[in-house]
């Protein structure tokens, strides 16, 4: 049988993006598509989404919710792969300008409980009939913004509705959606929802909670991030909860979109090349130096940074380890916006050393792409990353990784040691200790391989060979589906 898997979550690539989760649910309905999955997604109804998708028709009016009159559910197709996409419509929660979380002020939205408690349920009205054309077998949930999906379909079927499995799927343990727990009565939930064995959390709500206890499998974007979470120095106050699930969670990789994250067919970076073909990156090196204001050297070493500026992504780390790349002669390029402190940081580094330390505040896609092709190195020290998404571009550009040895940055960097070059397994920089001396350390051996031309280029070829493509990822989604359906 064709296996009908419903996505649930607050953003998707190309419609709507702040991060990582955008790339995932923008790539993983058409790999599983691929696959002879049938995989729909269901997205509130951002004006970003509707402005994306053709087509859009209406499905079902789903009455009033949550404080919001009038939801309805309307159906459309996100090209070119044809992936339809269900948009909950409730103007008055979603028809804002700008972030899909945050106001003008970066506040979170007061009313975000309710923004994405709709989310959840309508994916479970969805799972329960709201379409009559279209039925899935698996609601599959990711992130906070849809964790209460499953906490809906339990509610739901406690009141007779037929059972239909779900997976929560966890991007980043840090970010848990909490709310008071006043707030509880307006997520329309049974009264015993709200408990330790439930969506109670330290005294709040959990939506993150609710999808990770009420889900039937969980899963996580790498296999280290999967066993890390639940250890008390990594499980963000949910360990505990992990742990009693341990035989439910299973660590996937995430994987590249190839047709948008390859030197070789990318139309946004200065010329094109191949791992066979490589000459082209010195190009968009120079063109980068050029871009960013910095002195045109081929043979200064370009670490590049494109991240959020927070401190998981250990920028407070980098900015300490600053005087030791321009020292050694090397350049610096930042594309990222973030906690102010870190901005500030980051342009006082860029005042202090022009010419060798360029910053852009904000994102920007097509820069981003040009940072990672032009780059010699991308830096990606992150005190803990889930899977992380921008070493996997880095080693397709052949921009050697060098990262904390964390979570997925541990699964998909293999550190040029003397013992990993000798073997030629070596692909980029790792660090094990999260210190000023570990970081430069690694900065250090980077700067050695370097010099050493013909190693360097034998590991950027070995770094641009390496594979993680959407097809292995969607099979063992498959396996996880198969697996609650033959239960």
């Amino acid at each position: 049988m064709t296996v009908c898997v419903l996505h649930a979550a607050a953003e998707m690539f190309p419609l709507l993006k702040t991060g990582g989760l955008a790339d995932v649910v923008g790539a993983l309905p058409p790999a599983q598509s691929q696959l002879g999955t049938n995989a729909r997604v269901v997205l509130p109804g951002f004006p970003a989404v509707l402005a994306g998708l053709d087509d859009l028709q209406p499905v079902a009016d789903l009455g009033g919710a949550f404080g919001a009159g009038n939801i309805r559910l309307e159906r459309g197709v996100l090209q070119p792969h044809g992936v339809v996409v269900y948009v909950v419509r409730s103007d008055q929660f979603y028809d804002r300008p700008g972030n899909p979380y945050l106001d003008a002020g970066h506040r979170p939205y007061a009313d975000n409980d309710r923004r994405f408690a709709l989310l959840g349920w309508a994916a479970a009205r969805i799972a329960t009939g709201a379409d009559p054309a279209w039925k899935p077998h698996i609601v599959h949930a990711h992130d906070w913004h849809a964790g209460l999906a499953p906490a809906y379909l339990r509610a739901f079927e406690r009141g007779g509705a037929a059972r239909v499995a779900s997976v929560m799927t966890v991007h980043n343990l840090a970010y848990q959606g909490t709310f008071p727990a006043s707030e509880f009565g307006a997520l329309q939930l049974p009264g015993d929802f709200y408990a330790v064995e439930g969506v109670e959390f330290y005294g709040h709500v959990s939506f993150l909670k609710a999808g990770l206890y009420y889900a039937d499998r969980i899963t996580t974007v790498s296999p280290t991030y999967a066993r890390e979470i639940q250890t008390q120095a990594q499980g963000a106050g949910l360990h505990g909860l992990l742990q009693t699930r341990t035989h439910d969670i299973t660590g996937i990789l995430n994987g590249v979109d190839y047709s948008i994250w390859s030197p070789s067919v990318d139309e946004s970076i200065a010329t094109k090349y191949t791992q066979a073909k490589i000459s082209g990156k010195s190009k968009c090196k120079t063109a980068l130096q050029e871009r960013m204001g910095l002195a045109r050297d081929d043979d200064a070493l370009l670490f590049g940074v494109v991240s959020r500026l927070t401190e998981q992504k250990g920028l407070d780390l980098l900015l300490s380890a600053v005087p030791d790349i321009v020292q050694r002669g090397g350049q610096l390029v930042v594309l990222g916006t973030g906690d102010p402190a870190l901005e500030t940081g980051m342009k006082n580094a860029a005042a202090a050393h022009p010419g060798a330390v360029a910053v852009e505040l904000g994102f920007d896609e097509t820069l981003s792409h040009s940072i990672i092709a032009g780059s010699d190195v991308v830096m990606v020290p992150s005190r803990f990353e889930p899977c992380g998404l921008t070493q996997l571009y880095a080693l397709a550009y052949g921009a050697l990784p060098l990262v904390h040895r964390v979570g997925g940055l541990a699964d998909t960097v293999v550190d040029s040691s003397l013992e990993n070059l000798a073997d030629e397994l070596a692909t980029g920089f790792v660090f094990d200790t999260f210190d000023r001396a570990g970081i430069v350390g690694a900065i250090r051996r980077a700067f050695a391989l370097k010099a050493r031309r013909s190693e360097w280029k034998a590991v950027v070829k070995r770094a641009m060979g390496q594979s993680f493509g959407w097809e292995d990822a969607a099979r063992r989604y498959a396996e996880v589906y198969q697996g609650l359906l033959g239960a």
